[in-house]
């Protein structure tokens, strides 16, 4: 039979029986992924900072799903995780990096610590979750896949530290892309744009930084249902894709990078920056840095367990 291009690229693979590693699980994408990859016959393992949500997750699901509690910046955490997904489901078949965190605020005046966890959560955790898993994966040829964001092709004002990050472990997928295909081993990287969860509506919500945001022009300030996010990285992971863009214009977009930047700077300016930066002081001022700059649930669990260590 004729070898088909158009066929390769969409051909899909089973989940089923295949043991799911998913950091980030307690809620929004990383749990509602954990629920469609089970309905699939999946076993998922939910890697995280907030067990009580996590374990309800499990529970919704059922025999197939078990919650780990671990803090993907830590090496300990996540070896003691690795070892006991590896002890319950016999080992890893696919790693999704989906746990992040985003803080608020210019750079000038932003809480340094809560700008370094974001660094430190989004592109270290990134980078910890696929070294200690990735032994597992390696012996079942599986799939590592990272959740970068629209935010690593548009820089906004105000994100300068969840952008930085995004955009380093799409350069980390990249880079493991090329090392790991010859053991046969595929590293994918999805881009979601704006998705109603509880970081985007905790970040709507901010006094200053949330009108900057739904002021962005068009397509670029627009807010997706969960489910849209949910489908299309249910079907990259059925692909083992190397790209997944939540929802396909964002992949267009990419071939527009280059030119961006001038006009994120030019629509700065015309959206209101200067004054957002004055507003930013007051609202530091007001409510202190950290606050702030702290942004959804996730984010408050990461930094309230530095304040605890």
């Amino acid at each position: 039979m004729p070898f088909n291009p158009l066929s390769a690229l969409t051909r899909t693979e089973t989940v089923e029986g295949r043991v799911v590693l998913i950091t980030g699980a307690a809620r929004g994408i990383g749990a509602g992924l954990a629920q469609r990859l089970a309905a699939r016959g999946a076993k998922v393992a939910l890697v995280g900072l907030e067990p009580d949500e996590q374990r309800a997750v499990a529970d919704r699901i059922g025999p197939n799903a078990r919650s780990w509690t671990a803090d993907v910046t830590s090496w300990d955490d996540l070896e003691q995780a690795t070892a006991g997904v590896v002890e319950h489901f016999g080992g890893i078949d696919i790693v999704v990096a989906n746990a992040g965190i985003a803080s608020t605020g210019f750079t000038r005046s932003v809480d340094v610590h809560a700008f370094e966890k974001v660094i430190e959560v989004d592109l270290l955790g990134v980078w910890r979750t696929f070294r200690v898993t990735l032994p597992h994966v390696l012996e079942r040829k599986g799939y590592l896949l990272t959740v970068s964001s629209l935010a690593a092709i548009c820089h906004a004002p105000g994100m300068a530290s969840y952008a930085a990050a995004k955009a380093g472990v799409e350069a980390l997928s990249n880079s493991m892309r090329a090392e790991l295909k010859h053991l046969g081993v595929r590293v994918g990287v999805a881009h979601p744009t704006w998705i109603r969860t509880d970081l985007v509506e905790s970040a709507d919500a901010h006094p200053v930084f949330g009108k900057l945001r739904t002021g962005m022009p068009g397509l670029l300030g627009k807010t997706y249902p969960l489910p849209v996010a949910l489908d299309c990285l249910e079907r990259g992971i059925l692909r083992r894709a190397r790209t997944i863009h939540v929802p396909r214009w964002v992949g267009g977009l990419k071939l527009l990078r280059a030119f961006l930047p001038p006009v994120i700077e030019i629509g700065g300016r015309m959206t209101g920056v200067p004054r957002a930066d004055r507003d930013a002081l007051a609202d530091i001022e007001r409510r202190g840095a950290r606050e702030s700059a702290i942004t959804g649930h996730g984010g408050r669990a990461a930094t309230q367990r530095d304040a605890d260590t």
